[in-house]
């Protein structure tokens, strides 16, 4: 098992996961939202959009603006999805860590039961 130029930082697969999961709604503060729900854990926003971008350079994720948000001072959200290169990029992630698991003899966890 090789592990590319372009593989996945443990970071980068949260994010593309939780775009995966909002599907429609994923832009910024919605993947920081339910990243910080669902892991417990506190995401920057400097973090996640560079992220994002590292994400959308490598092709795994592609983005479009929606409708300008009054809101937002008329700007639109950023609303990004997971590219067939992303999709790859996440079974590929899902197939090494699988098989790293596998590869653990029972020895090595003692306190198992």
């Amino acid at each position: 098992m090789r592990v590319g130029k372009n593989a996945l930082g443990e970071f980068e697969e949260v994010v593309m996961l939780t775009v995966g999961i909002l599907y429609d709604e994923a832009y910024g503060i919605a993947v920081k939202t339910e990243i910080e729900k669902r892991l417990d854990r506190k995401v920057s926003v400097g973090a996640l959009q560079s992220a994002l971008t590292r994400l959308e350079d490598k092709g795994f994720l592609q983005s479009r603006e929606g409708a300008p948000a009054p809101n937002r001072a008329g700007r639109p959200k950023r609303f990004f999805t997971i590219t067939s290169a992303g999709q790859t990029a996440l079974e590929n992630a899902r197939a090494m860590r699988q098989g790293l698991w596998e590869a653990i003899p029972a020895v090595a966890f003692p306190n198992k039961s």
